[in-house]
This record gives structure tokens, sequence and C-alpha cells, in this order.
């Protein structure tokens, strides 16, 4: 299965601030979506970051309370990795473990078509372990 097979499940919305919205701004998007990262885009549209949960939850226990009034730009992670649409599950999952991150931006001819979490990548691989286990009973029993 590949990147573009699950965004066609979940959905393509892509959720974004901007770069000098606060982390309280950042933090009232996160929950009204009910997502762990968005987007980061300047004034110009451009996409300058990812940030996430974690991120957020860093800069809470270095700053205090302090860093709900920091700037996302302060807070983000800036050139985030990467996926093509055509990625498979095996892919994204090796580059999740390895990158140690949870939210991996989903790419197409350079535009950003979705965001796949690791929940999301899980989800795929227990699917797949159980049509193949369902496959495999069917040919014993048969």
């Amino acid at each position: 299965m590949k990147a573009e097979h699950i965004l066609q499940s979940k959905g393509t919305d892509v959720f974004a601030v901007k770069d000098q919205d606060s982390i309280a701004d950042a933090v009232m998007v996160l929950n009204s979506k009910n997502i762990g990262a968005v987007i980061v885009e300047d004034n110009s549209g451009a996409i300058v970051g990812i940030l996430s949960e974690r991120d957020i939850v860093r800069r809470l226990g270095a700053k205090g309370v302090d860093a709900l009034s920091m700037r996302v730009a302060e807070c983000m992670t800036a050139k985030p990795y990467t996926c093509s649409h055509e990625a498979s599950v095996d892919d994204m999952m090796a580059q999740m473990t390895d990158k140690r991150i949870r939210h991996l931006p989903i790419t197409n001819g350079g535009a950003i078509v979705g965001v796949i979490s690791i929940g999301d990548v899980v989800k795929r691989k227990i699917e797949q372990a159980e049509q193949e286990a369902q496959a495999l009973k069917e040919y014993i029993s048969s």
C-alpha cells in the first residue's frame, strides 16, 4: 500500500498555521481539528516547517506557560522530512522510525497533498497483517 492510498481513505486535508502565529493559536487549531501536527507557512504561503504536539511539549518544558505566547517559528521543526505520494507503508514507517517523527507530509510534484501520522501507518500495517492471516487461513482450510 502506498501513501496515496492512505490519503484516499483518510482524506487529504492539510491544516496550516502561519509562522508568526502564537503557539497558543496553533494549539487551538490542533485541538479543534483533533490533529497532532500542522504545516507552517510564511506570509507568502510558502511552507517553512511543521509544528507537532511534541515540539510544543518540549518548548513548554523549557519555558513553561510563557511558551504559549511564543511565535510558531520559534518552536516548529524547519525543513520537515517528507515522503512522496508513491512511498510504501514500509518506507514511511522506516523513515518515521529512523528520524523519530510521528507526522510525515506527503508530496506530489513538490506540493504537500496530505499528512500521514504514525497511527495511520500502524493502522494499515495491522490491516495488511489481518488480510495475510485471513488468506493463510483460507489457503490452509482449502
